[in-house]
């Protein structure tokens, strides 16, 4: 285990393209309740286009994580909520761009669910997420994203989008 954070995929499966099948986690548990694209500074949904509302999302997760004193590499599980999941496949080269920007080739355990509608009418995206945060009184400090280097779950199955 590294950090908090280990990554589970059973033996002879086929590696998995923007996700881990599973994360064993260990210290604090922050649940990170559903966000979507919506601007801090203004309240409001900016864009109407599902990949920038992806990556808005994933700023605001991020920024709650941070707030409790985590980083991206310290996202152990993610549920992503679309309204539209063929909007969602024509983004995902754009989407997979957004999420190596904030995560690298860090890919918590996931699941990409297809809704009839968000609470907010135009919210294209929502995303949970469960992050393991060190117990600071370990004097640990926050994990970033996987190092350069690091395999690239993306590449073994001929994906190369990355991303969920």
């Amino acid at each position: 285990m590294s950090g908090g954070l280990e990554i589970v995929e059973p033996p002879g499966w086929p590696a998995p393209r923007g996700y881990a099948n599973g994360v064993v986690t260990r210290g604090r548990t922050l649940h990170v309740a559903g966000q979507i694209g919506w601007d801090a500074a203004s309240g409001q949904i900016r864009s109407d286009d599902m990949a920038e509302q992806f990556a808005q999302a994933l700023d605001n997760v991020l920024a709650v994580v941070a707030a409790a004193g985590g980083g991206p590499g310290d996202v152990a599980r993610m549920t992503v909520y679309v309204t539209d999941l063929e909007a969602y496949r024509g983004a995902r080269r754009a989407i997979g761009a957004a999420w190596r920007a904030r995560f690298g080739d860090h890919f918590p355990a996931m699941a990409l669910v297809g809704v009839a509608g968000l609470v907010e009418p135009r919210a294209l995206v929502e995303i949970e997420a469960v992050a393991a945060l060190d117990d600071p009184r370990e004097g640990a400090p926050p994990r970033e994203p996987a190092a350069a280097g690091a395999p690239d779950r993306t590449a073994a199955t001929g994906g190369g989008e990355g991303g969920p």
